[in-house]
């Protein structure tokens, strides 16, 4: 139970936080879309928090056709600069303009590896990260993977991308498993394959 609770702690008393830790961090999900998002919004992410994200998230869904990649590498720049002026989302210009970029770096990926999912999980040869943690403390916030997968999305034009924002994405679309081991939500995140 001590272990739960703090796998449980740095969301604990968020209901968004709450549902989030419990349906999707660390949970594999192989769909581009939502990988898409989950780039978009950890990029959002640098400099603040992740609870700030999180509650703009529905703003962002709105405001970036619900991370369509090929609607988002269609926006054009009046839609951009509108958005500049929208309270539902960080108005940073390049946090914003990264949207768009990023869609079209994945639509090159896309063309190359078939989707943006193989792509992303070349980096581990298909296989779940899990780390078997006990503690928080135990728990990295980059690794060889986030650095090497950080590097490689920069060289193909991916905006905000350092190896700890990198990490961060790995465990929202389930490449990594970091749920310590009593936690009562990671067999849910464990790989199915």
């Amino acid at each position: 139970m001590e272990n739960e609770n703090a796998c449980r702690a740095w969301y604990e008393g968020d209901p968004i936080l709450e549902a989030y830790h419990d349906n999707e961090w660390c949970r594999v999900n192989h769909n581009d879309q939502f990988q898409f998002e989950m780039l978009c919004l950890e990029g959002a992410s640098v400099g603040l928090s992740w609870a700030i994200i999180m509650h703009k998230r529905q703003a962002y869904r709105a405001a970036f056709h619900d991370f369509d990649i090929d609607a988002c590498a269609a926006m054009q720049d009046e839609e951009l600069e509108r958005l500049l002026l929208d309270p539902g989302l960080i108005r940073n210009r390049g946090k914003i303009f990264s949207v768009r970029k990023n869609a079209r770096a994945v639509r090159k990926i896309r063309e190359e590896f078939g989707s943006f999912d193989a792509y992303l999980w070349s980096f581990t040869a298909g296989e779940q990260i899990d780390g078997h943690w006990k503690t928080p403390e135990e728990i990295p916030v980059e690794s060889d993977v986030s650095r090497a997968m950080a590097k490689d999305m920069k060289k193909r034009g991916i905006a905000f991308v350092g190896p700890v924002i990198t990490y961060s994405f790995l465990q929202a679309v389930g490449i990594v498993n970091d749920h310590l081991e009593d936690c009562e939500y990671r067999q849910q995140a464990e790989s199915e394959e």
